[in-house]
């Protein structure tokens, strides 16, 4: 028993000095960021129809009709079935103070992924002929973000390196080995950086109504390097 009792203890006194030891490596953890700006090739366009009246079914009606006209408007154009649907649909009732009676209020929205920038005007104008009256926005993205975001991490890594040399330099010591990676990314959020978009100089080019600018991949990254 006693010799069961004392190889515990120096079992438990080698774990703790190494625990110690370890603790005790000289380190120095930076933050690293990597970022890629890209042109986007590709576009989610939200819109939608709204309607209201005394009659709900008269309402859901007329937004059918209006809803069915724009799919098949987008099927006219040979857009692939997998690049558009319907986001949201609601009916409901309300109470107008000023005329004091109520009313219902129909929308329904649909969300058209663009392969295609060049065909934007095209593909607006046509879902409002087509009885589309709302517009929920445009949100860009890049078909290459995995590529991109790879190439992020990489810049982050390497941003985070640099600080880490410049922090032992000053502290005249060598960067050792990595000890330790922590990726902070965070999902993925286009963000527009408006700016012209470039169509030549051929005159019969359409108007231009769509600044396509550029979007932001970032990466950030934690490093715990060792110093020698």
């Amino acid at each position: 028993m006693r010799k069961i009792l004392v190889i515990a203890v120096t079992m438990f006194m080698t774990t703790f000095s190494n625990a110690q030891e370890m603790k005790t490596v000289p380190q120095v953890v930076v933050s690293g960021e990597g970022k890629v700006k890209v042109t986007p090739d590709q576009a989610i366009i939200n819109v939608g129809v709204g309607n209201s009246g005394n009659d709900a079914a008269e309402v859901k009606k007329k937004n059918d009709a209006a809803m069915d006209a724009i799919i098949k408007y987008l099927k006219s154009v040979k857009l692939p079935a997998s690049d558009y649907q319907t986001k949201q649909v609601s009916l409901f009732k309300n109470y107008d103070y000023e005329k004091k009676k109520h009313y219902y209020q129909a929308s329904q929205t649909i969300s058209i992924t663009l392969k295609d920038l060049s065909k934007y005007d095209v593909i607006m104008m046509g879902v409002v002929d087509a009885g589309a009256n709302t517009i929920h926005g445009v949100e860009f993205k890049t078909s290459k973000l995995t590529q991109y975001e790879s190439e992020a991490r990489v810049k982050a890594v390497q941003n985070a390196k640099a600080k880490a040399l410049d922090y032992a330099g000053a502290l005249n010591q060598k960067v050792g080995k990595t000890l330790l990676v922590t990726d902070n990314s965070a999902t993925y959020y286009p963000r527009p950086m408006f700016a012209e978009m470039k169509v030549g100089n051929d005159a019969a080019m359409p108007r231009e109504t769509l600044a396509i600018g550029e979007i932001e991949i970032t990466a950030n990254v934690t490093i715990n390097f060792a110093l020698e």
